[in-house]
Parts: C-alpha cells; structure tokens; sequence
C-alpha cells in the first residue's frame, strides 16, 4: 500500500520525566516516544518525513485521555504493536483513515479538559469556607464568547485573545471538586488560570466583582496558574465523517495501566495513613 494519513487517539499521564507533549530540544517529550516508536517498528522512516502533526499541546505534568496526532505511515496500524515499544504510561487506543491534508489541530471542532483539585475538599474546608455557589457562579460568567487574555499566558505567539467557551462547570466527586471546560480552542495555560481565579473566589480571597474585572482586556493582572498535575485533557471532537476504530486489546492495556495505578496509590495511601495515625496498633 502506499503512504496514508491516520489520526490516533492516545493516552498519557504526565510523569515528572515527560517535560510536556511538544518535542523540545535535549528533553524527553510524550512527542518523542510516539515518534520513536513509530521509527522502531518500521511505520516511518523519518521523523522529518513523517508529517507527525499533534493536535494540542501540554505542559509538563499534565495528562490526557484523549489526546490526538496525525501521522503519514507506510503501512496500516496495528496499535498493539506500536504500544509495545511505548512505555505503560503512553498508549495510542484508538486510530482513524484520514485524508493527507487533514490536520488533528485545526480540524478539532471541540477540545474537553478536566482539572481535578489536588486536595480533597474536605481538606480544603479545614483552613476556612468554601462558597462554592460563587464558584458556579463565575463558571456560569466564563461560558460564551470572551477576551480571555488575562486568563492566559501572556507571549507574543497568540494574536487572538478571543474564544467561546462552550461549558465551564464545577462538580463534587468523592471529596474532590471537577472543573470541566469545553471549548474549540484554549490559550496558553488558559485553564489553570480560570481555576486559580475560581479557587480564590471560593476561599474568599477575592470579590466576583474583580473576578469580573478580568474580562477587560484593557487591564493587566499578573498572578501564577494552579499546580498542572490536576489537568488532563479529556478529548478532543472531530467532525462524523471521523469514524475513529478503538481497539479492543489497545483499550484493556490502557485500562489495566490504570486499575494498577490505582491499586498501587491506594496502598501507598494506607502505608502513610498507618505512619501518621498509627490506629491499626491500637
């Protein structure tokens, strides 16, 4: 067959070795391992010939369920076998036929993200109250259309500081509040900001008055995003015409990476709580 165009849809947590999704020079990427293990299994012969195109970025810490690259290979995917030189926490589980001139980036029509607060709530509470009406308040103030710079990272590499906020929404589940935000297109560290703001306003360290005030683009605010390792990109949405095919074995790899995950923490959890609180000698 000759060289086509597949779409892939991956997963990935955001180790402290992964310095973001984009490759960088001298630093070890989630980028990097996909292309290298497209290399090793003879899928393309060249990274510079490979169109490999990924349809957002990350920064590092932050993880992805859905995440999605384009890549022109030399044959059709088996995605158990481009996993198997993938270390456990990077895996493609999904894949779809595209034409040679679709972009994963700009043919998205939708982007879903997930920040999960890293400190329960109840932990939260414990240093003073939580108005988390107010919170819901100011989700409900960021959906629609928007100049979100003073949410973003100010560079000279956005123009366009304008985007439509699909959903913005807070929920509680299992003592942790979720942020869930829907939206074409996100700006630089655009999330993590919308959350710090949110979190203070919920803590009463700010007025929604002056949360509101960020909306003006006229005026500058500078302050630091929450922690990364709360984000994950959920997924991203493409047009029906993508009929993307999950594979099955690709989807039980990714899913048993996660059940030991998470019977790993929830063991070290109990080691520390033990330590601290000593209640089993009791």
């Amino acid at each position: 067959m000759g060289e086509s165009r597949y779409l892939f849809k991956i997963y990935y947590i955001g180790k402290s070795k992964y310095y973001g999704s984009q490759r960088q020079p001298k630093l070890l990427t989630v980028d990097d391992c996909l292309l290298n293990a497209l290399l090793e299994k003879n899928y393309i012969e060249s990274i510079k010939e490979s169109g490999f195109e990924a349809a957002s970025r990350t920064d590092r810490y932050v993880s992805a369920h859905g995440a999605c690259f384009t890549c022109i290979l030399k044959k059709e995917p088996i995605l158990m076998e481009i996993n198997s030189a993938l270390p456990n926490e990077i895996g493609i589980w999904a894949y779809a036929k595209v034409p040679l001139d679709f972009l994963s980036r700009y043919n998205a029509i939708l982007r879903h993200y997930l920040y999960v607060v890293p400190s329960p709530l109840s932990n939260l509470q414990s240093f003073g109250s939580i108005d988390i009406e107010v919170m819901r308040k100011a989700c409900s103030a960021i959906e629609g259309q928007h100049d979100f710079i003073n949410f973003s990272k100010r560079d000279n590499s956005e123009v366009k500081t304008i985007r439509d906020m699909a959903l913005a929404n807070l929920s509680i589940k299992n003592d942790y509040l979720i942020f869930q935000f829907k939206s074409r297109a996100f700006l630089r560290q655009q999330i993590r900001r919308m959350v710090k703001k949110i979190l203070e306003l919920g803590k009463g360290e700010t007025t929604y008055t002056d949360f509101i005030q960020l909306f003006d683009p006229s005026q500058v605010f500078s302050y630091q995003p929450v922690d990364a390792t709360g984000l994950i990109l959920w997924d991203i949405v493409y047009s029906n015409e993508i009929e993307l095919n999950e594979d099955p074995k690709s989807k039980e790899r990714m899913d048993s990476f996660f059940l030991n995950q998470k019977l790993l923490y929830k063991h070290q959890y109990q080691l520390f709580h033990f330590l601290q609180h000593g209640d089993i000698c009791k």
